[in-house]
């Protein structure tokens, strides 16, 4: 997905939770970014066929296992984006600092109530 199209997404999952302030946006805008490029490393990582280990010659010729950089890539932008999505109050633990309440609390009121938190 594009950056602009992760922002949307980002969005709505935000009000949704019913955790969305307009000055998230900065925030939204980063992890969108984040998101994109984990996006582009992981086609990146599919044209290597999904190989953990890649086979690296170095500038002397000598041929060497290595760690799939894409892969690297894909771990280090889950790692920044967790923190991202706490922040953003869409992972349980980051929702409870937000709202005071657990999910299951959440659910525990009415059917109406809990429409009325996610406004729709």
């Amino acid at each position: 997905m594009t950056k602009e199209e992760w922002e949307e997404k980002i969005k709505r999952a935000c009000t949704q939770a019913g955790t969305y302030h307009d000055y998230f946006d900065i925030i939204i805008e980063q992890l969108a970014g984040i998101m994109e490029t984990k996006d582009s490393a992981e086609e990146a990582y599919e044209k290597t066929n999904r190989q953990p280990v890649i086979l690296y010659t170095n500038k002397a010729g000598h041929a060497n296992l290595r760690k799939n950089p894409a892969l690297a890539v894909i771990n280090e932008q889950n790692a920044q984006a967790l923190a991202y999505w706490r922040d953003l109050g869409l992972t349980p633990s980051g929702y409870k600092k937000l709202t005071g309440e657990t999910i299951d609390e959440r659910k525990s009121g009415t059917f109406e109530q809990m429409l009325e938190k996610l406004e729709i």
